[in-house]
C-alpha cells in the first residue's frame, strides 16, 4: 500500500506548493494582502495572506529561528513515522489518508525552511466569522486524520488482516 501513499502524497506536495508559488509570485498577495473571490449573501471566500509562524491555528507561534526549525524537525519525524505506518498499511483508504497527510506536512516543512512560515491564504467566512486561514496542505492534513479517524470509528469489525509474523 506504499505506492498509493506516497502518490497521493506527492500530488499534494505539487499541489501545495504551486498554489503557494501563484498567491506569491502571480497574484503578489504579500503586496495585495486580500483578493475578494465569492460573495454570496452572508458567506464568501477571500485570498487573505497570513504568514503562520506556528502549527495548526497558530498555535506555538515564534518569530525566532530555532522555533521554525523545531516546528519543521518534528513534523518531518512524524511524516517519517507516517511513512513507515503507510507502509504496513491494510487498506488503500489509510495509505491514501496517511499519504496526504505526509504530502501537506512536507509542504509546510518546505515553507518554515524558506520562508520561516507557513504560507496560508484560503480564507472562508460567513457574516462576520471567519474560519482559520489555511492552505492545500493543511487541508490535505485534515482531510487525511478525518478519513483516519472514520476509518477507526466505522470499519467493520475483523476486516483487518492480522500482521505476518
Amino acid at each position: 500500500m506504499l505506492r498509493p501513499g506516497l502518490s497521493l502524497g506527492a500530488v499534494v506536495l505539487v499541489l501545495d506548493q504551486l498554489t503557494k508559488w501563484l498567491i506569491l509570485n502571480v497574484a503578489n498577495l504579500p503586496e495585495v494582502q486580500r483578493i475578494p473571490v465569492l460573495a454570496v449573501g452572508p458567506f464568501g471566500f477571500d485570498l487573505t495572506m497570513v504568514w503562520n509562524r506556528g502549527v495548526t491555528f497558530g498555535m506555538l507561534a515564534g518569530d525566532e529561528g530555532w522555533t521554525q526549525l523545531a516546528l519543521g524537525a518534528l513534523a518531518l519525524l512524524i511524516a517519517g513515522l507516517l511513512i513507515r505506518w503507510m507502509s504496513r498499511a491494510d487498506t488503500r483508504l489509510v495509505a491514501l489518508a496517511l499519504g496526504g497527510v505526509v504530502g501537506g506536512a512536507i509542504g509546510n516543512v518546505i515553507d518554515r525552511l524558506r520562508f520561516g512560515a507557513v504560507v496560508d491564504f484560503v480564507d472562508w467566512h460567513a457574516w462576520d466569522w471567519h474560519w482559520y486561514v489555511f492552505n492545500v496542505a493543511d487541508a490535505a492534513i485534515v482531510l487525511g486524520v478525518l478519513a483516519l479517524a472514520l476509518d477507526a470509528l466505522f470499519r467493520p469489525s475483523g476486516s483487518v488482516k492480522p500482521s505476518p509474523p
